[in-house]
């Protein structure tokens, strides 16, 4: 699928409901694979912040528990989600728990790291995905980048500005 866009991708939200990424249609999105037990988790803090501060104007951050890297994420959905809610007062949209590298790598991840332009697996927790309105891959950003290091808020915010 690589001439496809993360439109063509339906995944189980964070309660079980299956969801067509094609619902974000004309959104600037940011993936990201997040972990409760890693050193990357006060991530959360600024993913929400970012999303806070820009989802009027078609913004959304959606998050992707997954538990490859030193067992970061060994929790059910429910432990997860309560997590988010309770420690980082978490609004932005959370999946099901998933696979983004090895064997049994989701084919969402498998687009994201093969087709997708970005090449490359991911090597962590907290690895970044910006996507345009149109639903191709506009940058990628490593595990360590702050969701509000200024290269990615320009870049959100120019996302923001185009059609």
């Amino acid at each position: 699928m690589p001439n496809g866009t993360v439109y063509d991708f339906t995944l189980p939200d964070i309660d079980g409901t299956p969801r067509a990424l094609a619902d974000y249609r004309g959104k600037v999105l940011l993936l990201v694979n997040v972990a409760s037990r890693c050193g990357n988790t006060p991530q959360y803090g600024p993913l929400e912040t970012l999303f806070e501060r820009e989802r009027d104007r078609g913004f959304m951050v959606l998050g992707f528990p997954a538990n490859n890297f030193g067992h970061q994420e060994p929790g059910t959905e429910a432990e997860i989600k309560a997590f988010c809610l309770t420690t980082y007062h978490v609004t932005f949209d959370m999946f099901s728990k998933i696979s983004v590298k090895g064997d049994d790598i989701h084919p969402l991840y498998r687009w994201l790291t093969t087709g997708a332009g970005v090449d490359g697996e991911v090597t962590w927790n907290f690895a970044k995905f910006l996507v345009d309105r149109h639903g191709r891959v506009a940058a990628r950003y490593t595990p360590k980048t702050n969701p509000l290091d200024p290269a990615l808020v320009a870049d959100v915010e120019r996302l923001l500005a185009a059609d």
